[in-house]
């Protein structure tokens, strides 16, 4: 694609352009941010500043038109979101600084109408990440991010590799002086390596230890030279000096060796995910694409959709088209309003709306109706969509989708967190659509359903590989959760507590049961592989998972409320008789309301789950349970019947029924039908 240089004049800035030309995008404009004339810099939260007085020559040396605008917001909005949830205020924040930026690119997309992307040099800034991509989203624009979430000594290494001659003209952390000033990257990586392993400091400055000017690169066409600098010192004391190069003259010369150069491209695979995709490829003997079998039968029904409160949480399942009339016609768009109609209707009785939620699961009769429902769904949602998973399963007709939903009741802001990447990167996919990768709320963690993409292209590996396909979805899921540590600050290890294995055909099952067995951060956890008519983009297989951050308040010898670090009990056994076998998997924290709870069921006798009950980890299953999904298989939907009938009573649990092919867990295979609850 046609894209936009978002340029500082950085290292980081500038190198990006390097991954987006090896990526296939075609730079055609930069665009920069600045003080008014006569400041040198702004204590801006958003940009760098600094250097500005040389920003003209960078944009010569790329040979491209440069655009500029001067700041004129603040930062208004210092949160870790921008704008609103509710798509109403989900626009822009009025004096802010970003609004600069939006300006900004407005002014070049006026000049370029076919441009389609940003490159943006964030490595680790979620603030700034969020705001950009705020940006790019009300532009229909996309954000080209290629070093987020990258390992800093390894960025810093391939730069200078790469020929990058980029100089620090700010210094403002511990262990560095005016005396480095001007120095390269090439002479100051050793220091900034042994600063990290001292102090913790960041690498690649992403803490404003440094900021620096790019002299060289090998997409410039001219190399810069500073003729005239002038160091300036706003304070030097032992700890930390804040000192900056100002620019009075520097010049152009051309180069000869352009646009020849190598650059490094991180491998889509890291260990231990290339052992899964080896392991996984190794175990399946013909690659099957999905179950083709035509199923026409009787189907489980919930007539109406149920809801239920336990403390702050609340749960909606079984949200569907109305069935009175079921041979009204609807278009699919009025088929999945009427659903969203009926979601916020029911989350209104508790003074909830749909930014309270926190996961929504979607199913659709087919995935040729993927888009239209996007299309409408993505109104429904501002800033830090909920997660989401979305599969197509055999629904009774006229039912085209159906939806469940969990939403918190927080009473600030803070309390649910969002991760919504939403640029092209080599660390996991764009989530461009309207859904987060994960949401953090109470301490629980529910990410979106993964499935194999390579996420700079945003496609699948070819040709398709369910070893790769299966890697990937492992790797992204790790990625995610590491990313949600380093944005909350860490001091928690997170916990797999619930996953779901999507899958198109039964084949594919041992092989990816063997994967999840094997890794260590599915061990022990409650697990089910479903199998269903098709996933998005044609997918193999698709990962969810519900995790806790292990931070549970625990009263201390004093009586006083402490925050702790707890583990996770795992629990799991079996029964047999009257005629059928059940397994179970629980896990749950002694000190947390949080629990998952997955039963297997094979057999029709209404009295296999009741034998649950002495059960001491399932005793108050009921009573607990916040939301449960009730997989069934298509082929014995008498047997599921009779345990929707047991969850109805004494009081109804919200309970969504999914139409399967097949169902496997890490116990057995074939299962009629499994209870996954969501517990607290």
């Amino acid at each position: 694609m046609k894209y936009i240089a978002l340029l500082s004049g950085g290292k980081d800035s500038c190198y990006n352009l390097l991954h987006c030309a090896k990526n296939g995008h075609q730079l055609v404009a930069a665009a920069s941010l600045g003080p008014e004339q006569g400041k040198e810099e702004l204590d801006s939260y958003l940009y760098q500043t600094v250097g500005q007085d040389a920003i003209e020559f960078v944009g010569r040396a790329l040979d491209v038109p440069l655009y500029r605008r001067v700041i004129s917001g603040a930062a208004v909005e210092q949160g870790s979101e921008y704008g609103g949830r509710d798509p109403a205020t989900s626009g822009g924040v009025h004096g802010d600084e970003t609004e600069d930026l939006h300006e900004l690119l407005s002014n070049v997309k006026a000049h370029h109408a076919d441009v389609e992307g940003v490159s943006v040099g964030a490595i680790l800034s979620n603030y700034q990440r969020v705001r950009v991509e705020h940006v790019c989203r009300r532009l229909g624009l996309t954000p080209l991010c290629y070093l987020w979430q990258r390992d800093q000594e390894e960025l810093l290494s391939e730069m200078v590799e790469a020929g990058m001659h980029a100089i620090l003209i700010k210094v403002a952390g511990i262990g560095l002086t005016a005396r480095h000033l001007g120095k390269s990257l090439a002479e100051m990586q050793d220091l900034l390596v042994k600063l990290n392993r001292m102090y913790g400091s960041h690498i690649c400055g992403e803490g404003g230890e440094y900021e620096t000017l790019t002299l060289d690169c090998p997409i410039f066409k001219h190399r810069i030279q500073l003729d005239e600098v002038e160091t300036v010192v706003h304070s030097d004391n032992d700890f930390a000096t804040v000192a900056y190069l100002r620019i009075k003259e520097a010049s152009l010369h051309p180069k000869i060796d352009t646009g020849v150069y190598k650059i490094t491209v991180p491998p889509v695979l890291t260990e231990p995910f290339s052992r899964i995709r080896d392991r996984v490829s190794s175990s399946t003997q013909d690659l099957s694409l999905s179950d083709s079998m035509p199923f026409v039968g009787p189907r489980l029904f919930c007539q109406t959709s149920s809801h239920r409160r336990i403390g702050n949480w609340v749960a909606i399942a079984n949200v569907q088209r109305d069935l009175e009339d079921q041979n009204q016609e609807l278009s699919i768009e009025q088929e999945m309003r009427q659903c969203f109609e009926k979601l916020k209707r029911t989350l209104a009785i508790h003074s909830l709306g749909l930014a309270n939620c926190t996961n929504i699961n979607v199913f659709l009769s087919s995935m040729d109706l993927f888009a239209r429902v996007n299309v409408i769904y993505a109104t429904y949602f501002g800033t830090s969509p909920p997660a989401r998973a979305c599969v197509a399963a055999d629904l009774p007709e006229p039912v085209r989708v159906r939806l469940d939903c969990v939403a918190l009741a927080d009473d600030t802001p803070s309390a649910r967190q969002a991760l919504h990447v939403q640029g092209l990167s080599y660390w996991a996919p764009a989530n461009i659509g309207p859904y987060s990768q994960a949401i953090v709320a109470d301490e629980r963690i529910f990410i979106s359903g993964q499935i194999g993409l390579v996420p700079s292209s945003l496609t699948l590996p070819s040709p398709q590989s369910l070893g790769f396909e299966t890697a990937l979805a492992f790797q992204h899921v790790h990625r995610i959760v590491d990313a949600l540590k380093n944005n909350s600050g860490g001091g928690w290890t997170g916990h797999y507590q619930g996953i779901v294995y999507w899958l198109v055909n039964a084949d594919n099952v041992p092989p990816v049961r063997e994967a999840s067995t094997e890794y260590e951060g599915d061990s022990d956890v409650p697990t089910l592989f479903v199998v269903v008519t098709e996933l998005p983009k044609g997918a193999l297989v698709e990962k969810q998972v519900i995790l806790h951050t292990g931070q549970c308040d625990v009263e201390d010898d004093d009586g006083t409320m402490v925050r702790r670090s707890v583990l996770p009990y795992y629990e799991q056994g079996q029964y047999e008789g009257l005629g059928g076998q059940v397994s179970w998997e629980v896990s749950r924290f002694g000190e947390a309301p949080s629990k998952v709870a997955l039963l297997c069921v094979r057999g029709e006798s209404p009295e296999l789950l009741k034998q649950l009950q002495n059960v001491p980890a399932l005793l108050s299953l009921r009573s607990d349970a916040l939301s449960v999904r009730l997989f069934y298989n298509l082929a014995r939907p008498q047997a599921a019947s009779n345990a929707l009938t047991f969850l109805q009573s004494p009081e109804p649990v919200p309970v969504t029924p999914i139409p399967c092919r097949h169902l496997a867990s890490k116990s057995g295979d074939d299962w009629d039908y499994a209870v996954l609850a969501i517990c607290t």
